[in-house]
């Protein structure tokens, strides 16, 4: 009878501690959505949403921090990138960070979180600034994001980049850019001439955080931040939409793709992700999506999204890069 209490206690044992170790690496769960985008941000400013501090953020030790490296130059504009490099032995794993902001502001900062984040856990993590639609209008901004792609390839070397495993991702509109550069990496017009055009710019990984892909639908060609980034209607440059539009350039050997998308986006339709997740499926590229319910645009400034959306993203690059 003893014999039997002990294998059943040790067996009882066996199952909570693997039960735990799998809860322990299970991810955390998508917190319960808003009926609305404007119900979401409401309750983040009346603090009833804890939201992340993206503000402060400390170095840690093991991470080096070189600020405002020229990545490119076009006709005597600089370019300019933070770059945080893990302590190494080896080349490491690289991710390319692209902020967001209609294409008409935002700045590099605004994604020290993800990449002081990642550089920690030993990727050379970079983000870039690039010309704003204000400043100069498509293919700029594209043009801008690939230099900075083939930058990191040509510094290698001198930051102990691996060539070979460099990701890219981006929200909203830097999330276009990302899918942007993961996608249309065999038209050339779109390279531009920032410098270092012997190395490619095409990642091999793309993290789409509510990135349009379709510039030709309706919600898009009537946007007037659309307009800007365009240089003007779809019946001016009804081409360029097309040029424009990620989902255009999807072929079959383009790059595995992580799309986050929350259900009540005003600004990014849902569509949009949805309609990548068909196109990423029917050609069969090995892709995730992230679909929330309830949750609108920057969504993971929310705390416990964006716990998730970490968790998931690390996944993610350590499987592919």
């Amino acid at each position: 009878m003893m014999r039997t209490f002990y294998i059943q206690s040790t067996a009882l044992l066996t199952f909570i501690f693997a039960l735990a170790a799998f809860s322990a690496d299970a991810p955390p769960p998508v917190p319960k959505g808003f009926n609305s985008e404007t119900e979401m941000k409401t309750a983040a400013l009346m603090g009833m949403l804890k939201v992340v501090d993206v503000k402060n953020v400390p170095i840690p030790k093991n991470v080096t921090e070189h600020l405002g490296i020229e990545y490119g130059n076009v006709d005597g504009r600089s370019l300019k990138l933070d770059l945080y490099v893990p302590q190494s032995t080896k080349p490491t794993p690289g991710i390319l960070f692209i902020h967001g902001g209609s294409w008409s502001k935002g700045k590099r900062g605004d994604m020290k979180f993800y990449a002081v984040h990642f550089a920690k856990l030993g990727y050379a993590a970079a983000t870039i600034s690039y010309r704003l639609s204000g400043e100069a209008p498509f293919p700029a901004a594209a043009q801008d994001a690939k230099c900075a792609m083939r930058w990191m390839r040509s510094q290698a070397k001198t930051y102990n980049i691996d060539p070979n495993r460099i990701a890219v991702s981006g929200n909203s509109a830097g999330g276009h850019l990302s899918l942007m550069l993961g996608y249309s990496s065999d038209d050339q017009s779109l390279e531009g001439d920032g410098g270092h055009a012997k190395f490619s710019s095409k990642p091999q990984a793309v993290i789409d955080f509510y990135g349009p892909v379709d510039l030709t639908g309706e919600d898009a060609v009537d946007n007037g931040f659309v307009h800007k980034f365009m240089g003007g209607t779809i019946d001016d440059v009804r081409g360029n939409y097309t040029k424009a539009s990620p989902i255009s350039h999807l072929t079959k050997d383009d790059p595995p793709t992580l799309i986050f998308h929350g259900t009540v986006d005003s600004l990014v339709n849902i569509r949009h992700a949805d309609h990548l997740d068909k196109q990423l499926q029917a050609l069969g590229i090995e892709h995730e999506y992230e679909r929330y319910e309830g949750w609108g645009h920057t969504m993971d400034l929310a705390a416990d999204v964006n716990k998730r959306c970490v968790y998931i993203m690390e996944k993610f690059l350590a499987k592919h890069l």
